[in-house]
């Protein structure tokens, strides 16, 4: 489906060979008609995307005074951080946010999300850490309501995004553990596809710009989760030769850190743990985790106030910042 086509009434009419006046009639749930002929028409709207848009005329008199939230439903803590900004914002403004959940890289999840807002006649959309593919990039693009993703790039820019550059953090923490010494450094948590694998791209980079060699066992996928440390530390202490783990959130790295202590070793003595994100949560433990330091707070601003204030972005990188605790250290 192009970004550039959005589902009508007239497209489910052709597909179900029903007239255009059935398939309006049974959409907004008007008149008559049999139970069979309604399914086959609904069936037909689910699987082409259709979105019934009841927003429009209320957009237009600007009467909505709603901001959508749609946020993974993946375990984190980050995205909290993301929404404080979006409600103290939306406060000061009079606005109410409506806050949903869906899964990341799952479809019908984030299309039902979107069919639930659209509905409700919000003034904005706000899609925080989700991965959009082209059907659901395809609804926003043909709805008449701005929308906006945060800690998330989207290809080609259909919609506008603000995020962090995965590739240059990924660089950045490999770089600053090879500037201490460490040739064997593993990564784990991060997800197999999406924006956010750039961050595997940025560090295989590094690593090949220093002449230095990556053992596919070295990378632990996951999806940035607490389980993930663990089950990652499982693999590396069969082969224990790895001297630093990158960790793809800090929740990955608390679970990292809890594990190699476990295991009898110590952070940093025997293994340095970094982590992406830089929450509150790596001062929370001892030692105190390195993070490569994400500017939530500032997302969340930026996304809130280019609904409201008609801030212009299209696709706009936040600085990040590569902070030093006590989990790393330098080799001898």
């Amino acid at each position: 489906m192009s970004l550039d086509n959005r589902v009508t009434i007239k497209d489910i009419a052709k597909v179900t060979h029903l007239s255009v006046a059935t398939v309006s009639r049974i959409l907004h749930k008007k008149g008559q008609h049999s139970s069979q002929t309604v399914k086959r028409v609904t069936d037909t709207a689910n699987k082409m995307g259709y979105v019934r848009n009841t927003s429009a005329a209320d957009l237009v008199n600007q009467k909505s005074r709603i901001v959508a939230v749609i946020v993974s439903n993946t375990k984190s803590n980050f995205s909290e951080h993301i929404i404080d900004a979006i409600e103290s914002k939306a406060a000061l403004d009079d606005l109410n946010v409506f806050i949903l959940h869906a899964g990341n890289q799952d479809e019908q999840s984030q299309i039902k999300a979107i069919r639930t807002v659209i509905e409700r006649a919000v003034m904005g959309i706000i899609l925080v850490s989700l991965e959009l593919d082209d059907t659901v990039l395809s609804i926003l693009h043909g709805t008449s309501i701005p929308s906006i993703c945060l800690s998330t790039s989207v290809k080609n820019a259909a919609i506008p995004f603000v995020t962090s550059d995965n590739y240059q953090m990924g660089y950045a923490a490999t770089e600053l553990m090879i500037k201490k010494g460490h040739t064997k450094i593993a990564m784990a948590g991060i997800p197999t596809a999406g924006s956010i694998n750039q961050r595997i791209k940025g560090y295989l980079q590094c690593m090949e710009n220093h002449h230095l060699n990556v053992d596919p066992e070295w990378i632990q996928y996951g999806t940035c989760t607490y389980a993930d440390g663990e089950k990652a530390w499982q693999a590396y202490s069969k082969k224990r030769e790895i001297t630093c783990v990158i960790c793809a959130s800090d929740l990955t790295a608390v679970s990292m850190l809890n594990a190699i202590t476990e295991s009898g070793l110590k952070v940093p003595d025997d293994v340095s743990l970094l982590s992406f994100d830089g929450t509150e949560m790596v001062d929370m433990v001892r030692p105190r985790i390195t993070s490569i330091s994400q500017s939530f707070y500032d997302m969340g601003l930026a996304g809130i106030k280019f609904l409201t204030d008609g801030t212009p972005v299209q696709k706009n990188y936040l600085p990040f910042k590569v902070i030093e605790r006590d989990s790393t250290r330098a080799l001898k």
